[in-house]
C-alpha cells in the first residue's frame, strides 16, 4: 500500500468517527430540546396535581358547608337551662296575645297615643317572638312548654291566663266589642297587666337562667316594657 493510500483511508476514517464541530452543536441543542420537553412535562404534571388538591380541599368545604349549621350560626350560643327555655316558651305566646290586643286599636282607638302604643308593641314583640321560636330550635326544645311547671297552656287565651298578666277570654270578649274612649281605657288597663306580667318572667329569667343572649333580651324586655306601662298609666291619668 503506497503511502498516499494510506493517508486516504485514515482521513476516511478520522471523517466517519470524529463529529464535526456542527454536529456537535446540533446534538446539544437536541439533547437541549429534549431536557426541555422533560421539564415542562414535569411541571404541567405538577400543576394538574395542585388543581386536583385545590378541587379536593373545595369539595371538602363545600361538604362541611352543607353538612349543617356552624356553631356560629347559633342565634344564642353558650350554655343555657331550663329557666332559659321556659322564658321562652312562655313569652312566646304572652307577646302573640299582646300582638292580637294591639291590632285592635287600629280600628277601634281613638286617642292618639294609645294607637301609637299599640303599634310600638307589635314592632317590638313580633321580632323578639321569631328570636325566642329560633332559640329553642337551636336547643332542640319545643316552642311549647307542654306540662312544664307554670306552663298551663290551653288551646284559648283562658288556657295561658296562669302566666303572669295573660288574657282571659273574657278580657279578650270585653276589648273586642269596647271603641273609642272606652276601647283606649280598657285597653290601657289590660297592657299595664299584661306588661307587668312579662316584666315578672323577664325578672325571673334574669335571677335564674344561664344563656347571655335570653338574659339580655329580659333585661330589654324588663326595660322597655316599663317604659310603656308608665306611658299608659300617664294616658289613664287624663282619659
Amino acid at each position: 500500500m503506497t503511502a498516499e493510500k494510506h493517508a486516504a483511508q485514515h482521513e476516511e476514517k478520522h471523517a466517519d468517527t470524529t463529529p464535526s464541530p456542527a454536529r456537535g452543536r446540533r446534538a446539544v441543542r437536541r439533547s437541549a430540546l429534549v431536557a426541555a420537553v422533560a421539564a415542562a412535562g414535569l411541571l404541567l404534571a405538577a400543576c394538574g396535581n395542585d388543581d386536583d388538591m385545590g378541587d379536593m380541599d373545595h369539595g371538602k368545604k363545600d361538604a362541611a358547608a352543607s353538612a349543617g349549621a356552624q356553631p356560629g350560626d347559633n342565634p344564642a350560643p353558650g350554655a343555657f337551662n331550663d329557666a332559659d327555655v321556659m322564658f321562652a316558651q312562655m313569652m312566646i305566646p304572652h307577646h302573640e296575645q299582646a300582638l292580637e290586643m294591639s291590632a285592635l286599636a287600629k280600628d277601634r282607638a281613638q286617642d292618639a297615643q294609645v294607637v301609637k302604643l299599640a303599634e310600638q308593641i307589635a314592632k317590638a314583640q313580633d321580632p323578639e317572638i321569631q328570636k325566642m321560636k329560633s332559640w329553642l330550635a337551636a336547643w332542640g326544645k319545643p316552642e311549647s312548654g307542654g306540662s312544664m311547671p307554670g306552663m298551663d297552656h290551653g288551646s284559648g287565651s283562658s288556657g295561658d291566663a296562669g302566666m303572669d298578666g295573660m288574657m282571659t277570654d273574657e278580657d279578650m270578649a270585653a276589648l273586642k266589642a269596647a271603641k273609642g274612649k272606652n276601647f283606649d281605657t280598657l285597653f290601657a288597663q289590660l297592657m299595664v297587666k299584661h306588661h307587668k306580667g312579662a316584666i315578672t318572667m323577664a325578672e325571673d329569667e334574669q335571677k335564674n337562667g344561664k344563656n347571655a343572649t335570653a338574659k339580655k333580651l329580659a333585661g330589654e324586655v324588663v326595660q322597655g316594657q316599663q317604659a310603656e306601662v308608665d306611658e299608659f298609666n300617664a294616658i289613664l291619668k287624663r282619659l
